[in-house]
């Protein structure tokens, strides 16, 4: 039972860094005596070993001689095993399980239980810092990042401190995240990828990974001398236990030790399997890099960079490229999740738990290691503090305090900026409910877009898959999608709005509703007046008439002639006229009906367009949740700015009807809820008064006289 128990544990240890891309470069012979280490978890091998080829191919086929028998005796108590994995999952005392690959079926991931006799990996001290290094580039692999990240926070027991080496894209995304996560005793720092390129693009490459897939070579050089050792990941990885169990691992390095690797499981990369399959140009299955335990101090020490280098060189001669290839079970494909493998279900379920999990779970603090809290969470906390919780409005006041968790940019974003500089971004905000509309604008709207969606982690990934699967949406990629994760009771409309607008790469914005469709032509029509009326130099705030429908199916107006028809014949009507008039009747419908030329129209109590300014606006009121109030506030705070309300003669969009939101229900239903709107709105005039002096006295004079 032993003896068993030992080999259960020899092929955990195998299975616990299954990896994304070999590193067959590093075959060849170090200098000054020192060696790779291969794997970190298995004997101590003499160096002399290493040094000759041919005896390390001769290793190589014992190795895989050993695995086959392993698992022979494996394969009788498989059933038992997986059972007993599930259990110990559940209780975080699984082996680390990196990923697995659509080609393996020998892959096992074996249970590590509490009673076992075999030593554990050696402890890492409670409150020791442990580094991890990522290379990150693009959209896609951002998004893989984060599932990564989750399932790192959701085992781990000490301080991590994150390395990210990223292109422009992956460092906006990540640190806007990560600022905006505020996970105590997680340090996260940037490394331009662009500056290494040059040290690695010499090399041929065939891998769809490109260039960054070769960065690691360079981690020597990128990450600062004073970090001795790291942990590299790919970013399509999950973790099924601590971290820290990898770390534990250079304890057990000897002083002639630098790299720790584990080999490849799968016989798909012993070739072979039909005809003219070479898929590794390495000695047997070779070694896996998608986890890798760097010693950085002693790699530095032996000269790194002119070892990989010369072997690069060398190799290259007779190889001519690199190609680099897949691990065997890796979720960065949708494809992948319908893979048949005999564990394929539990990593699956692992996979789909994190990608969905909800990251405001992991803002747990580690007990009894004292971190040291940012200048943000320092204020955050002392605001929160001198809240009064016997405040009748105590909920609204902490929810304009609460941080959301904010992924930039969660799908491919393209933007190629016009040679005119009057370019307009429709800007929006949505929820789940209000998915549906997202096609619909694509084709009445062709310019950019900019929209903040609050969802769940779970719903986040509905909306993925929604987006991936329509035509219409994937042909855009000038909309900028940016994810808000819910928190708190209330649907945070204002600061969401402000997500959507500081993203923006235009001179100027449309600020609407995602339920509002613009008229086709809108786009290039908002171009010109922007540039007939020098909008460049001057303070205004372009009105775009609203008007709404109860019909579901509309025959969409291509002209205002047409939609004065429907007007007429009551199939279309002016926003809200029947519910809440004061919202729009200030942009004057009567006149618009025969207007020719843009006209002024001065601010009234509860007005609330929707416009087009310069994208260096002011901020919507965050202090607005739910319903009401959140566009009359900004478009006061306009007034406040002495922006001129020009109403655009031309211009129309219509309102599609759909159920009424959950906050308006709210609102319609509770007294305390309509009181402390109430109480908001007095304390927002005191503030504009405070902020705009004795100009602002007649908001406050209005908003009582009503």
């Amino acid at each position: 039972m032993l003896c068993r128990r030992r080999l259960k544990l020899l092929v955990a240890s195998l299975t616990t860094m299954v990896l994304l891309t070999g590193l067959y470069l590093l075959s060849g012979n170090l200098e000054n005596g020192w060696t790779l280490f291969l794997p970190p978890c298995l004997a101590d091998t003499p160096v002399s070993q290493f040094l000759d080829r041919a005896i390390l191919e001769s290793r190589v086929r014992e190795v895989e001689e050993e695995n086959r028998q392993i698992r022979l005796q494996l394969s009788q108590s498989q059933s038992t095993d997986t059972q007993s994995a599930e259990r110990n999952y559940g209780n975080q005392q699984w082996g680390t399980s990196a990923d697995i690959g659509p080609e393996d079926g020998d892959n096992t991931a074996e249970e590590r239980n509490n009673h076992t006799d075999c030593p554990r990996l050696p402890t890492v001290h409670k409150c020791e810092v442990i580094h991890v290094a990522c290379v990150c580039a693009g959209h896609n692999a951002s998004r893989e990042m984060v599932t990564l990240v989750k399932s790192v926070l959701f085992h781990r027991r000490n301080p991590l401190h994150f390395h990210f080496i990223t292109d422009a894209v992956a460092k906006q995304i990540l640190s806007s995240l990560f600022q905006s996560w505020m996970v105590p005793s997680v340090q996260v720092s940037f490394y331009d990828a662009e500056e290494l390129k040059s040290k690695v693009s010499w090399i041929p490459n065939t891998h769809y990974s490109g260039i960054y897939g070769l960065m690691k070579l360079t981690l020597t050089k990128a990450l600062p001398l004073d970090l001795q050792k790291v942990i590299v990941l790919d970013t399509d990885i999950t973790f099924a236990t601590d971290i820290a169990e990898l770390w534990g691992i250079f304890r057990k390095f000897t002083d002639k030790q630098v790299i720790g690797l584990v080999e490849n499981q799968s016989d798909w990369y012993l070739g072979n399997l039909w005809k003219n399959h070479k898929p590794w140009p390495a000695l047997g299955r070779g070694f896996n890099t998608g986890v890798i335990l760097l010693y950085l101090e002693r790699l530095r020490q032996i000269r790194w960079e002119q070892i990989w280098r010369l072997t690069a060189e060398r190799e290259l001669m007779s190889m001519l490229s690199t190609s680099l290839a897949d691990q065997v079970i890796h979720w960065n494909s949708p494809k992948k999740l319908r893979v048949k493998n005999k564990h394929v279900e539990f990593f699956r379920n692992l996979y789909l738990t994190f990608l969905e999990y909800d990251g405001n779970l992991l803002r747990w603090e580690l007990f009894g290691c004292s971190s040291q809290a940012s200048p943000e969470s320092i204020k955050l906390q002392t605001a929160l503090e001198e809240l009064d919780e016997d405040d009748q409005c105590y909920e609204f006041r902490r929810e304009r305090l609460t941080v959301h968790r904010v992924h930039l940019y969660f799908l491919q974003y393209e933007y190629t900026p016009t040679e005119d500089e009057n370019d307009v971004t429709l800007v929006a905000q949505l929820s789940m409910d209000r998915l549906q509309m997202l096609e619909a604008i694509c084709k009445h709207w062709e310019g950019p877009i900019s929209l903040a969606l609050y969802m769940s982690d779970a719903e986040a990934q509905q909306f993925l898959r929604f987006a991936q699967a329509s035509e219409v949406l994937k042909k855009r990629k000038n909309v900028g999608y940016h994810i808000v994760y819910k928190e708190g009771q209330f649907y945070p409309v204002n600061l969401v709005r402000n997500v959507a607008m500081k993203n923006v790469n235009t001179p100027y914005v449309f600020l609407t509703d995602v339920d509002f469709l613009p008229m086709y032509g809108l786009y290039n029509y908002l171009r010109k007046t922007v540039m007939q009326l020098d909008m460049a130099n001057n303070k205004k705030a372009l009105v775009v008439p609203a008007f709404e429908t109860l019909r579901y199916r509309l025959s969409f107006p291509k002209s205002k002639a047409e939609l004065l028809s429907m007007l007429d014949m009551g199939t279309l009507y002016t926003f809200r006229y029947h519910v809440w008039p004061k919202g729009h009747a200030p942009s004057n419908y009567a006149k618009w009906r025969t207007a020719t030329t843009p006209y002024k129209v001065d601010w009234e109590p509860d007005f609330e367009p929707y416009v087009v300014v310069k994208r260096h606006c002011p901020e919507y009121d965050q202090r607005f949740v739910g319903f009401g109030w959140n566009k009359v506030s900004h478009i006061i705070e306009l007034d406040a700015q002495e922006y001129d309300l020009m109403v655009l003669p031309n211009a129309f969009m219509i309102h599609m009807p759909h159920a009424p939101s959950f906050d308006i229900s709210k609102f319609r239903s509770s007294s305390s809820y309509r009181n402390c709107l109430n109480t908001l709105k007095e304390e927002f005039h005191q503030d504009l008064s405070r902020k705009y002096g004795s100009a602002a006295l007649k908001y406050l004079t209005a908003q009582r006289s009503i």
